[in-house]
């Protein structure tokens, strides 16, 4: 089992930048692809950016190519997201996430275990 935690969020200013991290506990974490979501008040959770197992594939939603990188550090057992010139329609809650069944996955239904959110706000 995976318990993840996620930090770095908060309040920027248009066009500022942001770098979230997940912890994971746990030997395992090589083990898990990871990504992370974000869900705004009203809306769904929905999908931001995936790393393979080994750090070595990403994947990123449309609305983040660009200005978002995911990386992971395995021997730290974290993730990162970095978040660059960030806009009022990024202002939701993050999430990070594991799967043990993929090397990568876009779709939040094939992940296994979610971190609590960090809040991220953007002002204009």
């Amino acid at each position: 089992q995976v318990q993840l935690v996620e930090s770095g969020g908060g309040l920027v200013q248009a066009g500022g930048s942001l770098r979230l991290s997940c912890a994971a506990s746990g030997r395992a974490f090589s083990r898990y692809a990871m990504g992370w979501f974000r869900q705004a008040p009203g809306n769904e959770r929905e999908f931001v950016a995936t790393v393979s197992r080994r750090g070595d594939k990403t994947y990123y939603s449309d609305s983040v190519k660009g200005r978002f990188t995911i990386s992971r550090d395995n021997d730290k057992n974290t993730v990162y997201l970095q978040m660059n010139v960030l806009t009022p329609e990024d202002t939701a809650v993050y999430y990070c996430a594991g799967t043990s069944l993929y090397d990568m996955a876009s779709m939040k239904g094939l992940y296994d275990y979610w971190g609590q959110g960090t809040q991220v706000t953007v002002s204009s």
